[in-house]
């Protein structure tokens, strides 16, 4: 089929996630033909660093034969097996197995979902349900961070703080609240560690006895907040938080859709505070994109709750079809063993300090407040001031501007809102592929800084340049 062919039936039938469906009909789509490494190419033969790993997903990379081998033998031998009735297939057992094995402490029950989103909704319902069975139906309130991402379902997305996933669709609800996000770079306490962490430990504390602890079920948080500008707590933040819901009784839920499986460094976030939660949720990097697949990891606490006092004999009402897919499941096995027995873990390790070298070195230029990031996750963040850290105005649409310009440049990364840019390459990247990813990103921002309107928002001077009050 001609490329115009497609572009036509991608406008006219073709619904995308989180887009301007007016603007996507006159602007169209890119539209991907293959992937090898940490490399995209598109149908018209350009070619791409993907400094995004698809949707910080792929990161093994792209083109891993072995990957596509397992998945095929497995739909020759058995292409689908409910795990209704009591049935199962050897790779979801298996997987399940392998995650519980990996996963700190007592997190040995997994619930295998399709991907992050219904693993958030999973865990919800499964919590309401501990509660309602061990003698606290009253649990009803969440809580979780401002800027947090918890997905986009119908309860899932109340606990995200995204207001994009607010508007219009009556959320979040009335059960779902918020405390401050830690964000070091804009907290109005000031870049302290120990004050970050006090100032979000008496939030939650505030938070939980307006409400009543008894009443409280559960707090949501992300080691490291992703689609919320890639917010980098202080170490210590996250074993505090578990401290105050342990005095209070509540659980505590750890989002690793996006920091888990070698994104931050370590297989999962959380390992480098100590912390064992009650559920931990995960997606993306589970199978790497290569198929769809998330998973609630239940605690034995919580698991035991459910499964001791439930009323005998009868099914804990909650499934999916495609719950523990064989193929998916044989997809996330191979996949666990490349970033092992494979070296994609410690390429990571490796990779991930230099990429957060590198991207320190940017915030010399004019447009960048403060590079963060952990492992191969990091984001640059743009103001007009860097002493008053002073944001573009929104009308200038600055990180979707770059956005176009990087692509033109051959780098795909994230724009967020606020104008923070995030990045999370492939594990597979090399010190290569990551000075390529700074050199066209430095070329983007000097691109930026070329255009008369950006420039006369900065509020201070830029060497070499007419600085705005000068001109």
């Amino acid at each position: 089929m001609e490329n115009d062919d497609l572009y036509g039936l991608d406008r006219a039938h073709l619904v995308h996630p989180v887009a301007s469906w007016s603007s996507h009909e006159q602007q169209g789509a890119t539209i991907l033909e293959s992937g090898s490494g940490a490399y995209l190419r598109d149908s018209e033969g350009r070619e791409y660093l993907d400094g995004f790993a698809g949707l910080w997903c792929v990161n093994i990379g792209y083109g891993h034969d072995s990957v596509v081998e397992a998945a095929a033998r497995q739909m020759r031998q058995l292409p689908y097996a409910t795990g209704y009735f009591h049935y199962a297939s050897e790779p979801s057992i298996r997987f399940a197995e392998a995650i519980a094995r990996r996963t700190p402490g007592d997190l040995d029950h997994v619930y295998f979902t399709l991907g992050g989103s219904d693993a958030i909704d999973s865990a919800i319902r499964f919590i309401r349900y501990y509660h309602n069975v061990t003698g606290a139906p009253q649990r009803k309130h969440f809580i979780a961070l401002e800027r947090g991402y918890h997905g986009s379902s119908s309860t899932g997305s109340g606990l995200t703080a995204l207001p994009l996933f607010h508007d219009h669709f009556d959320g979040p609800s009335a059960f779902q609240h918020h405390i401050p996000s830690p964000y070091p770079y804009r907290n109005p306490v000031g870049p302290g560690e120990e004050a970050i962490i006090a100032e979000s430990v008496r939030a939650l504390r505030a938070t939980v006895e307006r409400l009543g602890a008894e009443n409280v079920a559960a707090f949501f948080c992300e080691p490291i907040q992703g689609s919320g500008g890639i917010i980098v707590p202080p170490r210590g933040w996250l074993k505090a938080m578990h401290q105050v819901c342990r005095e209070y009784g509540i659980l505590l839920v750890v989002d690793e859709v996006i920091t888990g499986f070698g994104r931050t460094g370590p297989l999962f976030a959380l390992e480098d505070e100590d912390v064992v939660p009650d559920l931990m949720t995960m997606a993306k990097g589970l199978t790497s994109g290569y198929a769809p697949l998330g998973a609630v990891v239940l605690s034995e606490r919580v698991y035991r709750g459910i499964a001791d006092n439930a009323p005998a004999g009868k099914p804990v009402g909650h499934g999916f079809t495609y719950s523990g897919h064989p193929v998916s499941c044989a997809v996330g096995l191979e996949v666990l063993r490349l970033y092992e027995e494979g070296g994609l873990l410690a390429n990571g390790q490796r990779v991930g300090t230099y990429f957060q070298q590198r991207l320190g070195e940017l915030v010399e230029h004019p447009l960048v407040g403060e590079s963060r990031g952990r492992g191969l996750l990091g984001a640059v963040e743009l103001v007009t001031d860097k002493a008053s850290k002073t944001r573009f105005d929104s009308s200038l649409h600055l990180s979707a501007r770059l956005l176009g310009m990087a692509r033109e440049r051959g780098l795909i990364f994230r724009a967020f809102a606020d104008d923070v840019i995030g990045f999370a390459p492939p594990l597979c990247c090399s010190h290569e592929d990551i000075d390529l990813l700074i050199e066209c990103l430095s070329s983007t921002l000097d691109a930026a800084l070329d255009e008369p309107d950006v420039r006369a928002a900065l509020r201070h001077p830029v060497p070499g340049k007419e600085s705005a009050r000068a001109s």
